[in-house]
């Protein structure tokens, strides 16, 4: 049974690079580094948004065999609040795009865009009804008397 989103694994040729410019895009240093320091990283994590979910960077020398080192493949979606801001913010970072901001459905809000970060991963954000209805219903049951 598929429980819920674990981790979400991004390559970097320069993982000491990836772990400092995720850490000024999300605003919080990585929580987990291996090997601690000095030693060079090889794996860096960081624990991000509502549900602190886990996105971890991987020096390319431990990509799979076979690994084509490009963007490619499923594209996994962040719900921001302020969609063209961060991309904007993104774009102004070093990132660039892959996918411009697109409205999906009949207006309903489901909008997406996404970017090729400076390390060569596909980052996918949204802005998604759903999530925030999810986040809602979550409030109401916490703030029910127990």
């Amino acid at each position: 049974m598929f429980r819920g989103f674990a981790t979400l694994n991004f390559y970097a040729d320069d993982l000491a690079a990836a772990r400092d410019w995720y850490a000024e895009l999300f605003g919080v240093e990585a929580y987990y580094v291996y090997p601690p320091a000095p030693a060079a990283p090889a794996y860096v994590e960081f624990r991000i948004g509502d549900d602190e979910d886990e996105i971890g960077f991987i020096d390319r020398r431990y990509a799979p065999p076979g690994d084509a080192g490009s963007p490619g493949g499923a594209v996994m979606h962040w719900h921001v609040d302020d969609l063209r801001g961060t991309v904007e913010r993104l774009l102004a970072m070093g990132a660039t795009e892959h996918r411009p901001i697109i409205e999906h459905g009949d207006g309903s809000g489901f909008t997406t865009a996404s970017v090729i970060d400076p390390f060569g991963n596909v980052l996918g954000v949204m802005h998604n009804p759903h999530y925030l209805d999810i986040l809602a219903a979550r409030e109401r049951a916490a703030a029910l008397p127990s």
